[in-house]
């Protein structure tokens, strides 16, 4: 919590410095910085990439950092005065952005957290939206926890009676939905490290503050986890127990045991993000929630990467007042999914084809896994990777400990790869430089290519 404030202060001051002097000019170095300002490098770097990814400053390595100018304007007006009265940015949105962004022609968007055009669903929707279009009604209003026939599948699907789910837009939106629902703006919220960028910013967004966990190839450590929620108080842990985003690792049987024993003993609510259940390349376990009569867990899911971008639905399930906290939370940002995309996610979901899809985009997922994967250890060594993951669509790629993660991006964009920086993914200081790959992207016959493109930048930078 203190290197949060102290970060904020930091990024407010340097914002008044940056107002107060003309585009180009140059700052103090990091070392005055710090002197002037009593804090330690990381702190003052960190506030330094914030305000670069802003367009606040430009750094320049071996130059310095200096005041960026400010982006022509068609109406003429001066828009700097916002920078002082919005004061620092609460969310750290630039990262999530930048992986949202669409990829120039040509590239390899390794950076995606998307299925390509090619492994979706597309045809598939759009002969379940045709269907869905000839609904009688499909223009009216539904009810706030989404419609009978949906809910009923998402129960099924997650072994739950049907009242305990609330239909949603999407993954985003339901997690900021649960942050918002389930924790006091302020508190602690405990988090894997590294973990999923979207959840970071929701929590941040929600006013929380995430408390890092480490984690290994089992998932989250239960005797950190155990020290996390005495020193802190946390009742909210934000957990992927399959196929984790980045690192692609499943919480161990053991693990998973003593994690919810914790949760018991601590009156802790786990929101288990199950984003990953369509993408298990091998048995995957049932969620947590599976084996939770009390109502700890929090289930959420999602249709939206499995299908295509644009099918934005998803669920939460949740028991007791819990339940009602959410279903007002998502009352609250938009009423309800509209009718025509829940009742094309029902048409696509029960037809004979979306089995035969699943199977498909599997199979599709393993090969490519398997070709980037063996050409980054064959280009980089097989240090470079810890793990194959059993599932998911990313391979958390371990870099030189003397490599910048975020120099390495940039010279692997210069060469159309793109892929995101590991720091990004922690909730504090990163432990070690890692990028996040995702194998999706990649047909196996480009892997070679782009993993020799990968050790190129690397050398680069």
């Amino acid at each position: 919590m203190k290197t949060d404030n102290s970060s904020s202060r930091i990024e407010q001051d340097l914002r008044r410095r940056a107002a107060a002097l003309a585009p180009g000019a140059a700052l103090p170095s990091v070392r005055a910085l710090m002197r002037d300002m009593g804090v330690g490098p990381a702190t003052v770097q960190r506030a330094l990439r914030q305000l670069a990814r802003e367009g606040v400053l430009e750094s320049f390595p071996g130059r310095g950092t200096f005041v960026a100018a400010p982006p022509a304007l068609a109406t003429g007006g001066d828009t700097l005065w916002q920078t002082l009265a919005l004061g620092p940015a609460r969310t750290g949105a630039a990262d999530l952005l930048a992986l949202s962004e669409l990829p120039p022609a040509g590239a390899f968007p390794l950076h995606a957290g998307y299925l390509p055009p090619e492994l979706r669903a597309t045809s598939l929707l759009d002969v379940a939206a045709a269907r869905a279009l000839r609904q009688p009604g499909v223009w009216d209003r539904v009810p706030a926890t989404g419609s009978a026939a949906l809910r009923r599948w998402f129960a099924i699907s997650i072994g739950c009676p049907e009242h305990e789910v609330i239909v949603c837009p999407g993954t985003q939106p339901a997690l900021a939905a649960a942050f918002q629902a389930l924790a006091a703006p302020a508190s602690p919220v405990l988090m894997e490290s590294p973990t999923y960028l979207g959840a970071l910013l929701a929590a941040r967004a929600a006013g929380l503050v995430p408390v890092p966990v480490p984690t290994d190839g089992d998932g989250v450590r239960p005797e950190p986890l155990a020290a996390a929620l005495r020193e802190s108080g946390a009742r909210l842990l934000y957990l992927q127990p399959t196929h984790a985003n980045p690192t692609g690792a499943s919480l161990a049987p053991a693990r998973r045991a003593a994690v919810m024993e914790l949760a018991r003993r601590h009156g802790l609510f786990i929101l288990e993000d199950d984003w990953a259940r369509d993408f298990s390349l091998a048995a995957a376990p049932p969620p947590l929630a599976a084996d939770d009569p009390h109502g700890h867990v929090i289930l959420l899911r999602s249709l939206t990467k499995c299908a295509a971008p644009g099918l934005r639905v998803g669920a939460l399930r949740a028991k007791g007042a819990a339940f009602e906290r959410l279903r007002a939370a998502r009352v609250a940002v938009d009423f309800f999914v509209p009718a025509p995309l829940q009742e094309t996610a029902l048409n696509l979901l029960t037809a004979p084809s979306w089995p035969r899809h699943l199977r498909r985009l599997q199979a599709a997922l393993r090969a490519r896994r398997d070709a980037l994967a063996a050409a980054l250890r064959q280009t980089l060594g097989e240090a470079c990777l810890d793990r194959l993951p059993t599932g998911g669509l990313h391979l958390w790629l371990r870099l030189p400990p003397e490599a910048d993660d975020e120099a390495v991006t940039r010279a692997a964009a210069r060469r159309q790869v793109l892929v995101s920086p590991g720091r990004a993914w922690f909730p504090a200081e990163p432990t070690e430089p890692r990028l996040r790959l995702s194998f999706a992207a990649v047909d196996p016959a480009d892997a070679p290519t782009v993993a020799d493109r990968i050790a190129e930048a690397l050398r680069e930078a």
